[in-house]
């Protein structure tokens, strides 16, 4: 596997660990991946829910919870660290200025364009923004905006496609859409890309996510032209992962048949593994919904059958009468829980093995 640079940035390995929330991707997991030469990533999805004070200080309790983990995370590995901020959260802007401020080196966002985020950057901070996006259209108009307003081009690019875990950019028809798999997106995008880096003289990596799972894959949409990958999945069977055992164990039991589209409360389909909670809600059971912050600015309070980020935080610790777990595509090819240097040894051998031998 080759480098990857973003910015001045050089990473080891060409493998990012997606941002997993709620508490799934925390300064465990990854410290761990950045220790190994990949990009950990911390994911700041209401972070601050296991704060004491969350309900009555949603955003304090957040801007604390994030800043804890970093340091935590700092304290774990002198590697490449990154936070995952959703543009969805209605605390988005508090996030991003306190990822900066602790020197973050890479913002990922994602969960609707960000189109403002360079607008957060402060004199002399060196933290490299990275979006995330579904489509060469949607890299295009970010791209134009940024140069338009800010004279800022992104560091680099994640194209997530639809096998991805959690929320999903794509509409629910185009899920199954042969025209929107990964490795049909991917050429649109480094097309749009090259555009700018031609015009411009700089150079933009486009890095792939969802539904990779092995070496394979890995090499396989490498050979397509991505300069890495984004693994979200593949590291919640991992030691080090900040989520129950519980939870890792319910991708182990998993099947293909488990894996479930569902209509989630805030306005978009995702990816999830099945159970007897999500039955109850296509039953069209309801949960009742008591929410002093509003954290997501499409969730609809009144209407919404049951809270996300309860459900989310009730997988996250094992609950899930009351909960259910999200999972990329191939969840199912988990068979036991082992470390993340041994998950990370494991992507590497897979990786030479796919390459042709020689003669």
């Amino acid at each position: 596997m080759r480098n990857l640079n973003i910015g001045d940035l050089k990473i080891k390995l060409p493998i990012i660990q997606g941002g997993m929330g709620i508490g799934i991707s925390m300064s465990g997991l990854a410290g761990a991946v950045a220790n190994e030469g990949g990009v950990g990533v911390i994911a700041a999805a209401c972070i601050g829910m296991f704060e004491p004070d969350y309900r009555k200080n949603f955003v304090e309790a957040n801007i604390r919870a994030l800043k804890n983990e970093i340091q935590k995370a700092r304290e774990i590995t002198s590697g490449v660290l990154g936070v995952n901020i959703m543009v969805a959260l209605t605390n988005f802007p508090e996030l991003v200025k306190t990822a900066i401020s602790e020197g973050i080196d890479i913002i990922f966002s994602g969960a609707g364009l960000p189109m403002n985020l360079p607008g957060f950057l402060t004199k002399g901070s060196k933290t490299k923004l990275v979006p995330i996006v579904s489509s060469g259209r949607a890299t295009r108009i970010l791209c134009t905006k940024w140069k338009d307003q800010y004279d800022y081009l992104p560091d680099a690019i994640v194209l997530e496609g639809p096998k991805a875990g959690g929320h999903l950019g794509f509409k629910r028809n185009q899920l199954d859409d042969p025209e929107y798999t990964l490795e049909k997106l991917l050429p649109d995008v480094i097309k749009e890309v090259k555009v700018f880096e031609e015009k411009y003289k700089v150079t933009i990596p486009v890095i792939a996510a969802g539904g990779i799972y092995t070496g394979a894959d890995i090499k396989e949409i490498m050979d397509m032209g991505a300069s890495g990958v984004q693994l979200g999945t593949r590291f919640v069977t991992t030691d080090e992962c900040d989520a129950s055992t519980a939870f890792k164990q319910s991708y182990i039991d998993s099947y293909e048949k488990d894996m479930e589209i569902i209509n989630s409360p805030v306005g978009m389909p995702g990816r999830a593994i099945g159970n007897e909670f999500i039955d109850k809600i296509n039953r069209g059971e309801k949960r009742p919904v008591k929410c002093p912050y509003k954290c997501l600015k499409t969730c609809d309070i009144e209407s919404t059958p049951y809270c996300i980020v309860a459900a989310l935080v009730n997988a996250m610790k094992g609950n899930f009468y009351n909960g259910f777990a999200f999972a990329g595509s191939n969840a199912y090819f988990a068979t036991k829980i082992i470390s993340v240097k041994e998950t990370i040894e494991t992507l590497i051998r897979e990786f030479k093995e796919a390459m042709p031998r020689k003669k």
